[in-house]
């Protein structure tokens, strides 16, 4: 079932001079599959959302509804709404803690209750989903590189088989080719497994490559919310907001401005070099 998001407001500090309005009035549904990425400028509300989804935070007014449950209704049903919705933070790996990788990501399935070799047996399907080699399970997680400590984060969300999967800024603070990395398994696993992924990032190329939806928040509100070739197309609005699409985008909109006949909806690195491929070979 979808996730339902209505009429949902957050103020933080209420009543004080730190009173601060992150979420006003969102208005949000999120079918079952989907890939959604969200968008905005730091203090845009972006992961004060994505944290009531799984009830790390509560909200001041609205309702969130997942399942057809309001997740907030019942707090002896947080456990419950928490397995439904995996949540890995921005830099995930400083949340490592385990003697192995493998006991680190079992520690989740553990704490929710489920039998040792039922653990770890999802466990070790999560790590290779995720990318880690089992040659790497028995080592410490320090051991492991910063974008193998991110697959195995991910890997201890992905093992409570979690529907919905939240991610905050996936590749932050990761190499080019490590960011390539992590993104290529994200959609392998979205796709294998048919899970709603939920992606939080700055990055318009990253959300670009992966998602079929984008929402774009400013002021604690949502300002647009379609597919990538629709958002990217309407630079304007988006500079106005103070963002701005890929730079490849700018690329291609300039050639058709010059004159080169290129189509619309140009968005990814990847498709530019195949339509400019496509030019000069003609």
């Amino acid at each position: 079932m979808p996730i339902e998001i209505k009429n949902l407001c957050h103020i933080y500090s209420p009543g004080t001079v730190f009173q601060h309005h992150a979420l006003r009035d969102i208005n949000l549904t999120i079918n079952d599959g989907e890939f959604v990425g969200i968008i905005g400028h730091t203090g845009s509300g972006k992961s004060t959302l994505v944290q009531h989804l799984n009830v790390l935070l509560r909200p001041t007014s609205g309702v969130i509804v997942i399942d057809g449950e309001d997740i907030n209704a019942d707090k002896k049903k947080l456990r419950e709404v928490r397995a439904k919705v995996g949540l890995v933070f921005q830099y995930p790996e400083h949340q490592l803690f385990e003697t192995s990788v493998l006991k680190d990501v079992m520690f989740g399935p553990l704490n929710m209750g489920m039998e040792k070799e039922e653990a770890e047996m999802r466990s070790r399907e999560s790590l290779i989903l995720a990318g880690i080699k089992e040659d790497d399970f028995e080592k410490s997680p320090f051991e492991l590189s910063g974008g193998q400590k991110r697959r195995a984060a991910i890997a201890g969300v992905l093992a409570m088989q979690p529907k919905i999967l939240i991610l905050d800024e996936p590749t932050a603070g990761l190499d080019p080719r490590g960011r390539d990395d992590i993104l290529s398994r994200i959609k392998q696993m979205q796709a294998e497994l048919g899970i709603t992924v939920i992606m939080v990032s700055h990055s318009m190329e990253d959300v670009a490559k992966l998602t079929n939806r984008v929402v774009v928040m400013s002021g604690g509100e949502i300002k647009m919310d379609a597919t990538p070739g629709e958002i990217y197309d309407q630079t304007e609005k988006l500079e106005e907001i103070g963002l701005a699409a890929p730079r490849v985008t700018y690329l291609m909109k300039e050639l058709k401005r010059r004159g080169v006949d290129v189509p619309d909806g140009i968005y990814t690195s990847q498709a530019a070099a195949e339509t400019i491929k496509k030019l000069l070979s003609t």
